[in-house]
């Protein structure tokens, strides 16, 4: 199975983009389903058919549905909601703003990312593409898995112990609802079970994300910014989708020279900020593209021979490779800056931060009883080396 993730600015085409790569593939004999993972739902509006919470069959070979994420949030959360809308309530809080306060940061996307795993894994389709919420909120979406491993983790591990000693003397003496064990069972399949799927599956070799760009210099920056991210969560970016180009002609009537000039030449930046990802190009069309047909043709001229479903580049992810001196660990993170890293060893982890990101790595056990000797970035490469502590 093949998930490609598309994300990009506001209002640069992604839900185009999604939607024809989705009616090609189908043409060309592969499962596909297309599914829509932002709040302002507009998939429906390009295919020009009404779509809901469930896939819906558009064309032979193609399925569309509309995640609702909050029908999700309250099937995947379960108990878990619930103990802490009563938590809230105890604490004089109204009974609607506390089940609000129970939907706790990133729970939509995390359950979002839950609806389209479950499609994905279950083997009824050989293409999953997602047509994710603009940059910024999709990059949520992606790291959510991870980050919210690591902080569930650690909620879970002290309500335990807190239950533990305390629900047998406290549920006697206290008012305040505490965790029963129908809490625990849920975090820990959420957990555990859950979010390690959620973060294999975008791990996976056949799981990709493809940034759709216009040759605009604030969208550009932005996609630049948003490839720096994945790179640090080692989520594959395995193409760009230069969108709206003037068609071949265009750019020798007068109205449009300097327009065209200015295209080709940031098509030219892209390229080269971008290699060795590669660079799909997309016309402007005369009118808007709807109905799966005309899809299906926008589709064909976008990826102009190749398979729709293909990994189209795949770089390198995080190494760790042996020195004289001890372990030097290697994580590409195009066009990042030196100013704006930060890195640090705390105990078995090594944490990067870069931007508004920051990422908890788990370091082999070997590497964890050294200490971090240097950090550089070098050619869009974070470099980092460990060595035996110098004794006192």
């Amino acid at each position: 199975m093949r998930l490609v993730l598309y994300t990009g600015k506001g209002g640069v085409g992604k839900t185009t983009t999604a939607a024809a790569t989705a009616a090609f593939a189908a043409e060309r004999g592969l499962r596909v389903l297309v599914a829509s993972a932002d709040a302002a739902h507009s998939l429906g509006d390009v295919f020009g058919e009404r779509l809901g919470p469930k896939p819906r069959t558009l064309a032979p070979n193609l399925d569309a549905v509309e995640v609702d994420a909050r029908a999700e949030t309250e099937r995947h959360w379960g108990s878990i909601r619930d103990y802490l809308a009563q938590l809230f309530r105890h604490q004089g809080i109204e009974e609607v703003v506390a089940d609000e306060l129970a939907l706790l940061p990133g729970a939509e996307e995390l359950t979002t990312l839950l609806a389209v795993e479950a499609w994905a894994t279950e083997g009824a389709y050989d293409f999953v593409i997602v047509d994710c919420a603009p940059t910024g909120a999709a990059l949520r979406l992606l790291t959510m898995p991870e980050m919210a491993r690591a902080g569930l983790r650690l909620v879970l591990r002290v309500q335990r112990a807190l239950a533990s000693v305390v629900t047998p003397l406290a549920q006697a003496l206290v008012a305040v609802p505490l965790p029963g064990s129908e809490v625990f069972r849920d975090a820990e399949q959420l957990i555990f079970r859950r979010l390690a799927g959620l973060r294999a599956l975008l791990g996976d070799k056949r799981a990709s994300v493809r940034l759709v760009v216009t040759p605009e210099r604030m969208v550009i920056d932005e996609a630049l910014r948003a490839r720096t991210d994945l790179a640090l969560f080692e989520l594959a970016c395995d193409a760009v989708v230069m969108n709206r180009l003037l068609p071949d002609g265009a750019a020798a009537e007068d109205y449009f020279r300097d327009w065209g000039r200015l295209q080709a030449e940031r098509l030219a930046e892209v390229e080269a900020r971008f290699a060795p990802v590669p660079v799909l190009r997309a016309a402007l069309q005369a009118d808007e593209v709807i109905g799966a047909p005309a899809l299906a043709r926008h589709g064909e001229a976008l990826f102009a021979g190749s398979a729709p479903d293909a990994v189209l580049c795949r770089e390198r992810g995080l190494r760790f490779v042996r020195t004289k001196a001890g372990v030097r660990a290697t994580l590409p993170l195009p066009e990042a800056h030196a100013e704006d890293l930060a890195v640090t060893k705390l105990e078995d982890e090594l944490v990067i931060a870069t931007g508004g990101q920051r990422r908890a790595l788990p370091l082999p056990r070997h590497v964890v009883k050294l200490a971090l000797a240097r950090a550089r970035l070098e050619g869009g490469t974070l470099t980092v080396d460990f060595a035996a502590a110098e004794p006192d």
